[in-house]
This record gives C-alpha cells, sequence and structure tokens, in this order.
C-alpha cells in the first residue's frame, strides 16, 4: 500500500476522528475518563445481571450504539452517550484492558491527552471527557473478527448487516452512493471508507440532516459507523466516523 494510504488509514484508527472533528477542540480524555467521564446522557440506568452478560456470544456495532446479544436476542445495548456504561459493560464482559494515557500531541497536531482501553487488540474505545457536539461520549474502534470473554468463551465482533473485520465487501462498496464512500490510494493500491449506517447527525434531531458544519462553512461530513478497507477487505469498523468530512482538528 502506498504511504498516502497507510497514512489514512492510521489517522482513522488512532484519532478517533469524530470526536476531533466534532468537538470544537475540545477531544481530551481525563486520566479516569475511561470509567467516569462526564455524559449528557439522562436515560434510565440500565442494569444487567452477570448471568445474562455470560451469555452473549455477540457485539454489533452500531451507528450510535454497541450492542450485545445471545443469538438473535439482544442482551443489553449501551448509548455511546453513556461512557461509564460503555466502558462498565465491556470491563464486565471482556475483562480488564490495556489502558494507554497520551499527552496532548502524541501521534499528531489533532490529538489531545487521553485515555483509550483496547480489550484483546479488538475492541478499542475512547470516552471522551466532554461529550462531542453530536452528543456521544465514546468513540468505538473493531479491529477484530472476535475477541475472548473473561471466562474464555468467543464473541463475535460486527458491524450493520452483520459486516466483520475481514470481510470482502467489494459489492457494497460498488452500490453504495458517492455520499457514502471515499476512497484513499491509487488506482493499483487503493482503500476505502464506506459508510455502513448513517448517525450523529446535526444536534442529533431526527427531523434535522445528518450534516454538520463548521462555523465557516466547511462541513464535517457525514458520521456515523463506517469500514476502512485495505482494497476491499475490512480492517476496521468505527463508530462514529464521518465521510468526506472537510475541516481538520
Amino acid at each position: 500500500m502506498t504511504p498516502r494510504t497507510l497514512l489514512a488509514l492510521g489517522a482513522a484508527v488512532l484519532a478517533f476522528s469524530a470526536g476531533a472533528l466534532a468537538t470544537d477542540g475540545v477531544t481530551g480524555l481525563g486520566a479516569d475518563a475511561a470509567v467516569a467521564a462526564d455524559t449528557s446522557y439522562d436515560a434510565a440506568p440500565v442494569r444487567v445481571s452477570n448471568a445474562k452478560l455470560r451469555r452473549v456470544d455477540s457485539i454489533e456495532l452500531d451507528a450510535e450504539a454497541l450492542v450485545l446479544r445471545n443469538g438473535g436476542k439482544t442482551v443489553v445495548e449501551s448509548s455511546m452517550r453513556d461512557s461509564h456504561l460503555t466502558v462498565s459493560l465491556l470491563d464486565r464482559l471482556l475483562g480488564t484492558p490495556s489502558r494507554t494515557q497520551t499527552a496532548e500531541g502524541d501521534g499528531g497536531a489533532c490529538f489531545s491527552a487521553g485515555t483509550t482501553s483496547t480489550w484483546g487488540g479488538a475492541v478499542r474505545v475512547a470516552a471522551l471527557k466532554t461529550d462531542a457536539a453530536a452528543g456521544n461520549a465514546v468513540e468505538i474502534r473493531i479491529l477484530r473478527d472476535s475477541v475472548r470473554s473473561k471466562l474464555g468463551a468467543e464473541i463475535d465482533l460486527s458491524g450493520p448487516d452483520g459486516i466483520q473485520v475481514g470481510d470482502d465487501i467489494a459489492n457494497e462498496i460498488a452500490d453504495a452512493p458517492h455520499s457514502e464512500r471515499v476512497s484513499y490510494g491509487s488506482d493499483d493500491s487503493r482503500a476505502w471508507q464506506l459508510l455502513l449506517r448513517e448517525g450523529w447527525g446535526a444536534e442529533h434531531a431526527d427531523d434535522e440532516p445528518r450534516l454538520s458544519t463548521t462555523p465557516d462553512g466547511a462541513d464535517s461530513g457525514t458520521n456515523g459507523v463506517s469500514a476502512l478497507t485495505n482494497e476491499t477487505t475490512v480492517t476496521v469498523l468505527g463508530s462514529p466516523m464521518p465521510v468526506h468530512a472537510q475541516r481538520s482538528c
């Protein structure tokens, strides 16, 4: 792959794109924010027993939630507006993650100080110190097609419609409108970003267009859950992750 392609993919995985694009300059994570970040999410508390959690055999990354399932039955759905619930559920299910703290500017000019939690090299979560303008309190990347629970059970990881890391999505890319896909690299070494499901629109209102803009009019793209590919093979699933964003940090 070309250096440009590798840089594009690396930035999308490590920068947790939507936070860098949508928080108006506030994307940092406090040292303890991975578990206790402030959030504007005010729904009733979600509780799930350990017995039910042990039955989880798949996790789906949706546009605005992480959905834990047992077969076709939803065990619990964690809104990405609730950082504490998302991280605590994964801690209970997958065990203690590796946590990395970075100083502001590490990895690039747009990277703020923060903490990321990674389970089994497969699920990576950033809990935002301050909610992004779109409303999300966490940003999530799926890096493999499965992960082991803390009890050793294999749990499938996917995005919408069952798309997983390692899948060839050439047909989905070809069928998608140009507004939902972006290509990186050259013709002989091409990578793609494909929007799988739309979400995180401006002020996250159902009657508003799913496009947010900066004060100077440069748009921040259409946000939701996306797949990144090496040629047409999925390498990363991420949410929120904007397509056709035209602003820097």
